[in-house]
């Protein structure tokens, strides 16, 4: 019986649902029709009001060329010159306010076709029209001619007949055009009233057919529900609960999961190097397959016999105190990959241990560093002192990096993982008070454990420039120190610059801007910044304004070892990995302009 009441409802609903649908669109199609009669006829109306302007005007044109004619022809002064070329354009004008009303103008807006009245209208004035402008040229061709005084007269005689059938007839099209304006709103009032009562009663047959069943069918729902809803509310609130607490841990667990799995290089390991669990980025780099399972952490990260035993020694040798340092490896493809390599000791209980291995992949870095050698061994002797010291500094800030990093981990993600193993394993579901405060506790814990994940990608690789491109994270970028340092940093993307560039590219032209932006902050004692990205077809340019004291671009560059030239010496052999150029311009006292060319 239940089954059958449960299918019946089921089908009128639908019936009811699909009811309310067509009404709904019965509705919008004739909210849209609506408009698009009402703007159609505003346009009409538009153009209605423009030509009536118009044949106004052409009123107002014959009388001025008639007074204009009376005074040429009656008065001669110094200024006839003037007056005659005056009286040309007036004429001219005249003419093609005449032509754009008769024959239609698309510049104007004005229609080729018209009413069958407004054609005779036309040809009715058109002999008048020609007299008075023929007559008219005639007349400024013969006013320097005194023989002709007589037949100058006879053409301003002319001129003043025709003025005035001129001026009847224009009057009777301004008439006739105000008429059928008149006649088109009246139209299009007729069809609204229509529309909108349609829609009304629409509206009308929606409340008896739709809305009146719907709410009877609900208030019978209602009914029932709250009949059995009496009878299991206690159960519903404690399950409600429980079950929320759970999906919301769900929730938290997932992302942190996702988080790791997809921004971190990292995996899970026995202290005897067999594999726990290892993350799909992880898994993808090295091509680790199901089939991969029962190999050790060595075998799956190198085919090099030997690098897998330097592995093993440092997993036998460090498995309790962590371990942090770059290794070289080769993958099933032959290819040479460097991973920044940290690993992490957890304790699970007293006697059970696993490490936690987090690795960056710097291989790009690494044949950078190449590319470095390479130019400093080919390079002349001050050449090669210089790249000495920017490898020096390079090592330095990334030594400094991966201790920070390692102790980031160490300290924070692996600790905090830790405590969440311990917290997840103590959870004891029968006492429902303590399981919820652990959860809650958990929830906090993984929250901080994303953080300190993201924080940690971020301080390699910012995830703006990797998910959206250049554009995108300069922008984040230029928010981000505007906001920090309370100094006005824009950024405008003058060109509309979508291109995504290649990955080693997009990394160092962030860094360039960057590095331009900190040290209009921290040497220029600047308060405003602009940052200009443009582009043409061939070459990306990007441009970094400040207000700042400025420097002596020659000065700075005769003092190599100091801190400033070291900073310009730097952007130029950046920006020569990718084979773009650097320009400085700089006025103390007024501001610096640093601009990057990148060939795309």
């Amino acid at each position: 019986m239940k089954n059958s009441n449960q299918e019946e409802d089921k089908i009128t609903f639908k019936n009811l649902r699909r009811l309310y649908f067509f009404a709904l669109l019965t509705i919008a199609v004739t909210i849209i029709l609506s408009q698009v009669l009402v703007q159609y006829n505003l346009n009409q109306q538009l153009s209605d009001s423009k030509i009536i302007n118009f044949s106004g005007k052409q009123r107002m044109l014959s009388q001025k060329i008639v007074k204009e004619v009376l005074i040429l022809h009656y008065v001669s002064d110094s200024a006839t010159a003037k007056k005659k070329s005056h009286l040309k354009k007036v004429l001219s004008n005249w003419k093609d306010n005449h032509d754009a009303l008769e024959n239609g103008s698309d510049s104007l807006g004005f229609p080729h076709q018209k009413s069958e009245i407004l054609n005779q209208l036309y040809l009715e004035i058109e002999p008048s029209f020609s007299r008075i402008y023929t007559a008219s040229n005639i007349l400024i061709s013969n006013l320097n001619d005194k023989n002709k005084q007589v037949e100058n007269q006879k053409l301003v005689q002319i001129i003043l007949k025709n003025e005035g059938i001129f001026l009847s007839k224009m009057n009777q099209i301004v008439t006739q055009y105000d008429l059928e304006a008149h006649e088109k709103v009246t139209q299009q009032r007729k069809i609204e009233y229509w529309i909108f009562g349609f829609t009304l009663f629409v509206l009308l047959l929606e409340f008896f057919f739709i809305f009146k069943p719907t709410n009877k069918k609900i208030e019978k729902l209602i009914t029932r529900l709250l009949s059995s809803e009496k009878k299991a509310l206690k159960l519903a609130y404690d399950t409600e609960i429980i079950s929320e607490i759970k999906e919301n841990s769900v929730k938290e667990l997932k992302s942190l999961n996702y988080a790791m799995e997809n921004t971190l290089l990292y995996c899970r390991i026995a202290p005897d190097g067999s594999i726990i669990h290892i993350g799909e980025k992880f898994a993808k780099l090295l091509n680790y397959t199901k089939f991969s399972s029962n190999k050790k952490f060595s075998e799956v990260l190198t085919t090099d016999e030997k690098e897998q035993l330097n592995i093993d020694r440092i997993i036998f040798e460090k498995h309790r105190s962590g371990w942090q340092g770059e290794i070289k490896i080769i993958n099933k493809e032959n290819q040479t990959i460097w991973l920044d390599l940290s690993m992490v000791p957890v304790t699970i209980k007293k006697e059970e241990s696993e490490l936690l291995i987090i690795c960056f992949n710097i291989t790009e870095r690494k044949k950078a560093q190449r590319e470095v050698e390479r130019l400093n061994i080919e390079n002349s002797t001050e050449k090669i002192n210089q790249q000495k010291i920017i490898s020096s500094k390079i090592v330095e800030n990334q030594e400094n990096e991966q201790n920070r990093i390692a102790k980031e981990i160490h300290d924070g993600i692996g600790q905090m993982l830790t405590g969440l193993k311990f917290s997840l394993e103590s959870i004891n579901l029968d006492d429902k008070e303590k399981s919820s405060q652990k959860i809650e506790y958990l929830k906090k814990l993984s929250l901080d454990i994303i953080k300190g994940v993201r924080t940690a990608t971020f301080n390699l690789m910012p995830p703006e420039l990797s998910d959206h491109g250049i554009v995108s994270s300069l922008a984040k970028l230029t928010q981000e120190l505007s906001k920090l340092t309370g100094k006005e940093i824009l950024f405008y993307n003058k060109t509309d610059f979508k291109q995504r560039l290649d990955s080693l590219i997009e990394i160092n032209i962030y860094r360039l801007t960057q590095e331009a932006i900190n040290n209009a902050i921290k040497y220029a004692e600047s308060s405003h910044i602009i940052v200009q990205l443009s582009h043409s077809e061939t070459l990306l340019s990007i441009i970094v304004d400040d207000n700042g004291k400025g420097f002596d671009i020659n000065e700075v560059d005769k003092k190599r070892n100091s801190e400033s030239g070291m900073g310009l010496l730097f952007m130029k052999e950046r920006i020569q990995y990718i084979n773009g150029r650097v320009f400085f311009k700089s006025i103390p006292g007024e501001g610096t302009r640093i601009t990057f060319n990148i060939p795309i």
